[in-house]
Protein backbone atom coordinates (compact mmCIF):
# COMPACT_ATOMS: atom_id res chain seq x y z
CA UNK A 1 0.00 0.00 0.00
CA UNK A 2 1.43 3.51 -1.23
CA UNK A 3 1.05 6.08 1.34
CA UNK A 4 -1.65 8.93 -0.37
CA UNK A 5 0.21 11.98 -1.28
CA UNK A 6 -2.37 14.61 0.31
CA UNK A 7 -3.73 15.98 3.58
CA UNK A 8 -5.31 19.12 2.09
CA UNK A 9 -5.34 20.58 -1.10
CA UNK A 10 -4.29 18.22 -3.67
CA UNK A 11 -2.10 19.24 -6.50
CA UNK A 12 -0.89 17.39 -9.52
CA UNK A 13 1.80 17.94 -11.89
CA UNK A 14 2.80 18.17 -16.11
CA UNK A 15 5.61 18.36 -18.16
CA UNK A 16 4.94 19.27 -21.78
CA UNK A 17 6.93 20.67 -24.77
CA UNK A 18 6.80 24.02 -24.59
CA UNK A 19 4.87 24.02 -28.10
CA UNK A 20 2.15 22.46 -25.88
CA UNK A 21 1.66 24.81 -22.83
CA UNK A 22 -1.42 25.78 -24.09
CA UNK A 23 -3.20 22.64 -24.58
CA UNK A 24 -1.69 20.87 -21.40
CA UNK A 25 -5.29 19.38 -20.60
CA UNK A 26 -6.75 18.75 -23.75
CA UNK A 27 -5.38 14.56 -23.33
CA UNK A 28 -5.55 14.87 -27.14
CA UNK A 29 -2.56 12.82 -27.23
CA UNK A 30 -3.89 9.86 -25.19
CA UNK A 31 -7.04 10.52 -27.10
CA UNK A 32 -5.09 9.62 -30.74
CA UNK A 33 -2.47 7.15 -29.06
CA UNK A 34 -3.78 5.55 -26.53
CA UNK A 35 -1.37 5.90 -23.30
CA UNK A 36 -0.67 2.83 -20.24
CA UNK A 37 -4.67 3.27 -18.65
CA UNK A 38 -6.54 4.11 -21.66
CA UNK A 39 -7.06 2.94 -25.23
CA UNK A 40 -6.95 5.48 -28.27
CA UNK A 41 -10.71 7.23 -28.21
CA UNK A 42 -10.50 9.24 -24.90
CA UNK A 43 -9.16 12.26 -23.84
CA UNK A 44 -6.83 11.69 -20.87
CA UNK A 45 -4.63 13.76 -19.07
CA UNK A 46 -1.72 12.46 -17.49
CA UNK A 47 -0.09 13.76 -14.38
CA UNK A 48 1.59 13.42 -11.31
CA UNK A 49 1.63 13.68 -7.75
CA UNK A 50 4.48 15.64 -7.18
CA UNK A 51 6.74 17.18 -9.69
CA UNK A 52 10.08 14.79 -9.63
CA UNK A 53 7.71 11.64 -10.64
CA UNK A 54 6.06 14.43 -13.72
CA UNK A 55 10.07 14.75 -14.90
CA UNK A 56 10.61 11.16 -14.94
CA UNK A 57 7.65 10.40 -16.34
CA UNK A 58 8.42 12.40 -19.59
CA UNK A 59 12.22 11.52 -19.18
CA UNK A 60 11.33 7.58 -19.23
CA UNK A 61 9.97 7.77 -23.11
CA UNK A 62 12.06 10.94 -24.35
CA UNK A 63 15.10 10.93 -22.33
CA UNK A 64 17.51 13.52 -20.26
CA UNK A 65 18.85 14.53 -23.56
CA UNK A 66 15.56 15.69 -24.95
CA UNK A 67 14.81 17.31 -21.56
CA UNK A 68 18.24 19.66 -22.45
CA UNK A 69 17.43 20.05 -25.75
CA UNK A 70 13.74 20.91 -26.01
CA UNK A 71 12.09 23.80 -23.82
CA UNK A 72 9.36 22.40 -21.55
CA UNK A 73 7.19 23.43 -19.45
CA UNK A 74 6.04 22.44 -15.79
CA UNK A 75 2.40 23.13 -15.07
CA UNK A 76 0.91 22.51 -11.87
CA UNK A 77 -3.08 22.25 -11.22
CA UNK A 78 -5.21 21.81 -8.47
CA UNK A 79 -8.01 19.84 -8.10
CA UNK A 80 -10.82 21.44 -6.49
CA UNK A 81 -12.63 18.71 -4.64
CA UNK A 82 -10.51 15.72 -3.71
CA UNK A 83 -12.80 13.44 -2.45
CA UNK A 84 -13.69 13.30 -6.56
CA UNK A 85 -10.45 11.54 -6.55
CA UNK A 86 -10.65 7.85 -7.10
CA UNK A 87 -7.55 6.20 -5.46
CA UNK A 88 -6.56 3.03 -7.07
CA UNK A 89 -3.68 1.11 -4.75
CA UNK A 90 -1.47 -1.58 -6.09
CA UNK A 91 -3.19 -3.93 -4.92
CA UNK A 92 -6.37 -3.10 -5.85
CA UNK A 93 -4.75 -3.74 -9.75
CA UNK A 94 -5.76 -6.89 -10.63
CA UNK A 95 -1.80 -7.68 -12.58
CA UNK A 96 0.84 -6.60 -10.67
CA UNK A 97 3.07 -5.97 -14.04
CA UNK A 98 0.86 -3.04 -15.13
CA UNK A 99 2.71 -0.99 -12.49
CA UNK A 100 5.63 -2.20 -14.10
CA UNK A 101 7.98 -1.16 -17.20
CA UNK A 102 5.94 -4.08 -19.37
CA UNK A 103 4.26 -2.68 -22.25
CA UNK A 104 0.53 -1.94 -21.30
CA UNK A 105 -1.57 -4.82 -22.40
CA UNK A 106 -5.26 -4.09 -23.93
CA UNK A 107 -7.08 -5.84 -20.44
CA UNK A 108 -4.87 -2.91 -18.60
CA UNK A 109 -6.29 -0.21 -20.80
CA UNK A 110 -9.88 -1.03 -20.08
CA UNK A 111 -9.44 -2.04 -16.49
CA UNK A 112 -8.53 2.34 -15.89
CA UNK A 113 -10.69 2.94 -18.86
CA UNK A 114 -14.05 1.91 -17.01
CA UNK A 115 -12.88 4.11 -14.11
CA UNK A 116 -12.25 6.84 -15.87
CA UNK A 117 -15.76 6.38 -17.46
CA UNK A 118 -16.94 6.76 -13.67
CA UNK A 119 -14.47 9.55 -11.87
CA UNK A 120 -13.11 12.53 -13.26
CA UNK A 121 -9.64 12.07 -11.61
CA UNK A 122 -8.08 8.45 -10.71
CA UNK A 123 -4.90 8.48 -8.75
CA UNK A 124 -2.95 5.07 -9.37
CA UNK A 125 0.89 4.18 -8.27
CA UNK A 126 3.49 5.12 -11.00
CA UNK A 127 4.84 2.36 -13.12
CA UNK A 128 7.56 4.43 -12.85
CA UNK A 129 8.84 4.81 -9.53
CA UNK A 130 6.32 2.62 -7.18
CA UNK A 131 6.17 4.93 -4.39
CA UNK A 132 5.02 7.87 -6.28
CA UNK A 133 1.47 8.45 -8.14
CA UNK A 134 0.10 9.49 -10.93
CA UNK A 135 -3.35 11.21 -11.61
CA UNK A 136 -5.43 10.80 -14.39
CA UNK A 137 -7.69 13.48 -15.80
CA UNK A 138 -10.92 11.98 -17.63
CA UNK A 139 -11.15 15.36 -19.70
CA UNK A 140 -15.20 14.72 -20.42
CA UNK A 141 -15.61 14.73 -16.62
CA UNK A 142 -13.31 16.40 -14.78
CA UNK A 143 -14.50 19.99 -17.22
CA UNK A 144 -14.66 22.86 -14.63
CA UNK A 145 -13.19 20.56 -11.38
CA UNK A 146 -9.69 21.53 -11.57
CA UNK A 147 -8.07 24.96 -12.12
CA UNK A 148 -4.41 25.91 -13.59
CA UNK A 149 -1.77 27.08 -10.53
CA UNK A 150 1.38 28.20 -12.92
CA UNK A 151 3.40 26.98 -15.59
CA UNK A 152 7.10 27.60 -15.79
CA UNK A 153 9.81 26.70 -17.84
CA UNK A 154 11.64 23.76 -17.11
CA UNK A 155 15.05 23.32 -16.83
CA UNK A 156 16.75 19.99 -16.43
CA UNK A 157 19.97 19.71 -14.41
CA UNK A 158 22.96 19.59 -16.57
CA UNK A 159 24.17 16.94 -14.55
CA UNK A 160 21.72 14.26 -15.32
CA UNK A 161 23.29 14.42 -19.25
CA UNK A 162 26.07 12.11 -19.56
CA UNK A 163 28.53 13.34 -22.62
Amino acid sequence: MNPLPWSGAWYAWRLDREVYKDSWDSGIGAHKLGGRWNPAGRNVVYASADPSTAILEVAVHAGFDALDTVAHVLTCFEVIEPSLIKVVQSEDVPNPVWLSSASASPNQQKFADALLAEHPFVLIPSAVTRHSWNLLVSCELAEGKYRLISQERFGLDTRLIKG
